[in-house]
């Protein structure tokens, strides 16, 4: 398995840098002077100036690596950009060249003949695919179920029915775009135990409610459920978040709706229970950490 971003930093990176080192030593930069602009040290730069770093020739040739090379050799060098700036200027040029069917993306699908095995729509390389949208969620809810595994006490907020932490993709219309935790978190012997890695449309209970905020104007992307408490309840209102009460027993998306109408702020959905319905609690968020984060703070 081999991501673009190893391309970066195994063929791009040293391939500019010794564009770049090159092109501030002929401008009169001493050793020392190019390996302050550019960050690293004079092994480093001295083994840029005799060659010992091997060069992608296709990036080293690429009119649009040579004329940045151009540019910020002749800006660092006078004064007029800053190491700042420079490393700005770069990263922009990098998701250029990674886009698409550009150069770093050409790379990597040389690297890893597979992806040229994919349907004809698919691009690994957009910014904006599906497959990148969906690992960012997932990326996000392991570090937000990390952070919860690792909270002290989490398990004390474990409802029976368990606890799920969810999140969506931004156009998210249906179950299938939240993931969660198949079979959620639940308490074993005083620890909080997350069974398995999260997936999408795994989560109806949690996903439902965080659906229904978001068709309502809510733009939380996260939710998770705990036990109800009214101290709770009171502890997150304290800690800023803005509460709404909800009926669990009638029509979810139309309950939270109401509830939404008349907090569009909220950030804490609650139902305080029914025949057969646990009181919950619900704390919605930008993302599965600001979610983990705003219950761990309770503990």
């Amino acid at each position: 398995m081999q991501f673009v971003e190893e391309i970066v930093v195994d063929e791009f990176l040293p391939t500019f840098r010794s564009l770049l080192a090159g092109e501030l030593r002929e401008r009169g930069l001493t050793q020392s002077e190019v390996a302050t602009v550019l960050g690293i040290s004079q092994s480093a730069v001295s083994k840029y100036a005799h060659g010992d770093v091997t060069v992608n020739d296709r990036i080293a040739d690429d009119e649009r690596v040579t004329a940045l090379v151009d540019e910020l050799g002749e800006g660092l060098a006078d004064g007029d950009v800053t190491p700042v700036q420079a490393l700005i200027e770069t990263e922009v040029l990098i998701r250029e060249l990674e886009g698409g069917s550009d150069l770093l993306a050409q790379l990597h699908e040389e690297a890893v003949p597979e992806l040229a095995d994919r349907d004809s729509s698919f691009r690994v390389h957009d910014p904006e695919s599906e497959l990148r949208t969906s690992e960012r969620v997932l990326s996000s809810l392991r570090r937000g179920l990390g952070i919860l595994e690792n909270a002290s006490g989490f398990a004390t907020l474990i409802p029976a029915v368990g606890s799920n932490l969810v999140a969506c993709t931004p156009d998210a219309e249906g179950v299938d775009d939240v993931a969660g935790v198949p079979g959620r978190i639940f308490d074993v012997k005083g620890r909080a135990t997350v069974p398995t890695s999260p997936e999408f449309g795994v989560s109806e209970h949690v996903a439902t409610v965080l659906l229904s905020a978001r068709r309502h104007g809510s733009d939380a992307a996260a939710a998770i459920n705990v036990a109800y408490d009214p101290d709770l309840l009171e502890e997150l209102s304290e800690r800023g978040h803005v509460t709404a009460e909800f009926d669990e027993s009638g029509d979810v998306d139309e309950s939270v709706g109401t509830a939404i109408d008349d907090q569009p702020d909220a950030t804490v959905l609650y139902q305080t229970g029914g025949m057969g319905i646990e009181p919950l609690i619900y704390v919605l968020g930008s993302d599965a950490e600001s979610v983990a984060d705003s219950v761990r703070t309770l503990l």
